[in-house]
């Protein structure tokens, strides 16, 4: 079974067009809708969204399913729906395309990271996940403003004719001039500035940074290190946080053990995975979770992260 994952923007032809002219399977599509913005975007986004419910159906006789992202500017919180949909898709043994045409580029990124992280956690499935880009054949933004010219020029021509055969004396209706300068400032707006004004401040910055996915899976062992800086946050040094994951397993702290702990961060750190970050403090490091170790753990907190028996058994000490 071939299923769709598709963020909702304010496209419709690239979210369904390449699919029904290229023929593709599509047995099932899940339609993600933004929920920020001004009511009319949100209004408008939720339009799109019913349209495409309906014509997936009808045209592909596919199933839909629709879901709501609260905050499309939330980079970790797109990236845990996005693992968590392709996990349970794979899970139902489906195949998962992966649409990033439409929606803001941190949910556009945020799922293809996903997918390209299952894509390396799960490699007998690699070959399951997919993303894909669809161009458009032309931007609607250039010809409405061009239009809105034309209709300018209209306006000033009927603005003109008003004035000449007023010959009652009456005030001629105010209406086209509210409209003609209305017009005028939004194309000085367009020919200054674009498609889009200023930027958006997220969560204190201006700047949404976007982490990308590790090449290598992550051991048994490795997961315990990542789980634990993800409950208890930065270690001081290595050799702390090596004493509190020996108190968790039950294992006497020794130099080997210590050892282990050592070699394991330096694989999750910058040289190796980029996992974990250190921070040099003295003569030790400040060990935490790098950008996309959060996100790991994020996406893995509610899965079985139990692996102490496993981790004991899988040394990785060299």
């Amino acid at each position: 079974m071939h299923t769709h994952i598709v963020p909702v923007g304010f496209d419709y032809d690239r979210l369904i067009a390449p699919l029904v002219r290229d023929q593709c399977d599509v047995d099932r599509v899940i339609l993600l809708e933004g929920a920020v913005g001004s009511e009319a975007n949100v209004e408008y986004s939720r339009h799109l969204s019913r349209k495409l419910e309906t014509d997936f159906q009808n045209l592909l006789g596919a199933t839909t399913e629709r879901f709501v992202l609260e905050d499309v500017y939330d980079y970790d919180e797109a990236f845990e729906q996005a693992y968590d949909l392709i996990t349970v898709e794979l899970d139902r043994g489906n195949e998962v395309w992966v649409n990033i045409a439409a929606m803001p580029r941190t949910v556009s990124f945020a799922f293809a990271t996903a997918a390209h992280s299952l894509m390396v956690e799960r490699q007998e499935e690699r070959e399951h996940i997919h993303t894909y880009y669809t161009a458009p054949e032309k931007y609607l933004e250039t010809e409405l403003a061009e239009e809105l010219r034309e209709q300018s020029a209209l306006l000033e021509d009927l603005l003109a004719t008003a004035g000449r055969v007023d010959a009652d004396g009456e005030v001629p209706d105010d209406r086209i001039e509210t409209r003609l300068e209305s017009a005028r400032d939004l194309l000085a707006e367009f020919d200054e500035r674009g498609t889009t004004i200023g930027a958006k401040e997220i969560d204190g910055s201006h700047i949404v940074e976007l982490p990308v996915a590790s090449f290598s899976n992550v051991k048994p062992f490795e997961e315990l290190i990542l789980y634990k800086l993800g409950e208890d946050g930065e270690f001081d040094s290595v050799s702390e946080l090596a004493e509190a994951l020996a108190d968790e397993l039950n294992e006497e702290y020794t130099d080997s053990f210590r050892s282990k702990v050592i070699y394991n961060v330096d694989r999750l750190g910058p040289g190796g995975k980029g996992y974990i970050e250190r921070e040099e403090h003295g003569k030790s490091y400040r060990t935490r979770l790098s950008r996309i170790g959060e996100l790991w753990v994020r996406a893995h907190s509610g899965s079985d992260s139990d692996s102490n028996s496993d981790a004991d058994s899988d040394d990785e000490s060299g």
